[in-house]
């Protein structure tokens, strides 16, 4: 199992494109992107929490309940969300792209990200639709990785290659996320593209089993988005023998699904708006998965830690105050943290007490651009990291005047 090139491309039976149609009014910034399927493909999604949920969701939801999908279309510029029309201008956006494409309006995934409230513009989609079909490409997917950001920093994509019953499988993945991030399902927006001939079913487990432990566990600043998505199309193409229930075969394609997802996540994380660092947090030795979970996501989630690693200030006491707080039973006296990075590794805190250590140590480790936290709790053998960021003072002014 090894990372390749060629992202949502890279798995058989898949083409991209990106365009800028209008929607923005920077000419420089693409805003409309389209991933599509040759065949008909086993597909599965999966949903933000948060109860205000923009148009798109609530359309996809609709057209995924036969597990069936044939593409991906998916605008920037403008969430459409909380608008009257908002519903009629997604069902007309997958309606403007059926007839391209010559496939039903149900077998398209439909997403959108930016402004909430805004009223979403049709005649740029309608514009564009043409020139975006045009320009599908089975060997670029860069323009389609552009057109879904936002106030992102940088592109995020990726694909890995394994085996399954002797066949060559691949598995592409792109996504977008940089603030208003702190997901409970998936996050932000992300595409995936496989050709392993697996079932809906099946295909909806492994997108939740890989969630859990990777966009799940990432947080740039606690807000969670109205229009979170995951979703993954399986083409099939690979020739693998078709999984239809648990098995090894199985296992293996949640593991690859998982490695993907997970670097989507720390890509997110990194990318975080106004980061400088991106923040790992590893819990160790506690007494069960979910504790491990809810205590990493709770420490890389708390402003005072965050604020503190902008300042590379080894305030080992905003982590233990933030695992203290953490909705989970543990015994604060057994706990352990250390700091880590390139520079090296060095012990703040034993048994839940602060212990003699270098500052200028602490802060030559704490000063690179990827640092950890590692907390041990010392009460069992489970273990989970999560992902975020340092808060900055350029968060402050991205999100002071994002509307205007």
């Amino acid at each position: 199992m090894e990372f390749i090139t060629g992202s949502i491309v890279a798995p058989k039976g898949f083409t991209a494109s990106g365009i800028h149609c209008g929607i923005r009014k920077n000419r420089s910034k693409k805003d409309l992107a389209l991933i599509y399927a040759e065949n008909e493909c086993d597909a599965a999604a999966v949903y933000t929490q948060n109860k205000v949920k923009g148009a798109p969701i609530i359309v996809t939801q609709n057209h995924l309940k036969n597990g069936k999908a044939r593409a991906v279309l998916c605008n920037s510029g403008n969430a459409n969300t909380c608008n009257a029309d908002g519903i009629e201008k997604a069902d007309k956006m997958c309606a403007l792209l059926a007839k391209q494409l010559n496939i039903a309006q149900e077998d398209i995934i439909i997403a959108s990200t930016g402004v909430i409230g805004q009223e979403l513009p049709i005649g740029p989609i309608r514009d564009g639709m043409a020139t975006l079909v045009r320009f599908l490409s089975k060997t670029e997917n860069d323009a389609a990785v552009d057109a879904i950001m936002t106030t992102d920093t940088r592109r995020k994509s990726t694909a890995v290659e394994f085996e399954l019953g002797g066949s060559v499988c691949r598995i592409g993945g792109i996504a977008k996320g940089s603030g208003m991030i702190n997901p409970n399902m998936a996050t932000m927006l992300a595409f995936l593209t496989t050709d392993v001939d697996i079932d809906a079913a099946m295909l909806r487990c492994a997108l939740m089993a890989a969630t859990i432990d990777s966009f799940n566990m990432l947080s740039v600043d606690g807000d969670t988005s109205t229009n979170d998505m995951a979703s993954i199309m399986a083409s099939g193409l690979a020739g693998n023998p078709r999984i239809t229930s648990e098995c090894a075969e199985f296992e293996v394609f949640v593991e690859a699904l998982r490695m993907i997802c997970t670097y989507l996540a720390r890509e997110m994380a990194r990318d975080g708006e106004g980061a400088t660092k991106l923040l790992e947090c590893m819990v160790e030795n506690a007494p069960d998965i979910k504790s491990a979970r809810i205590v990493a996501k709770t420490v890389i989630s708390s402003t005072l830690f965050k604020a503190a690693m902008f300042g590379s200030d080894a305030n080992w006491g905003r982590v233990l105050c933030a695992v203290g707080y953490a909705p989970v039973d543990l015994d604060i006296n057994l706990v352990n943290i250390d700091f880590e990075s390139i520079a090296g590794r060095i012990r703040v805190c034993r048994h839940g007490t602060g212990i003699d250590f270098s500052e200028n140590d602490a802060t030559s480790i704490l000063m690179r651009n990827e640092v950890k936290v590692i907390i041990n709790l010392n009460a069992g053998e489970s273990s989970a990291t999560a992902w975020g960021c340092d808060l900055t003072y350029d968060y402050v002014k991205i999100n002071s005047d994002y509307r205007t």
